[in-house]
């Protein structure tokens, strides 16, 4: 971290909860805060990770672009 109050810092951060936020969270009531863990985590582990196209990974999900730089260090 830089010097406080720069957006800059969690460019990353900001990015993940923007696209949480516009793809999962909007428009959705949910009764109890394990309910809304549940789902969070779901987008996560469930479609964010494995499904959803990365451009800055050359349109692979990010499960697969890990898979593909693991089998490029091993020289398959």
């Amino acid at each position: 971290m830089s010097r406080r109050g720069n957006c800059h810092d969690n460019a990353v951060a900001e990015s993940f909860i923007s696209s949480l936020k516009r793809e999962r969270i909007r428009r959705r009531t949910y009764k109890t805060r394990e309910e809304a863990r549940h789902d969070v985590f779901d987008y996560v582990e469930m479609f964010y990770n494995p499904i959803r196209k990365q451009v800055r990974n050359g349109m692979l999900s990010r499960v697969e672009f890990e898979r593909q730089q693991i089998l490029k260090a091993e020289g398959i």
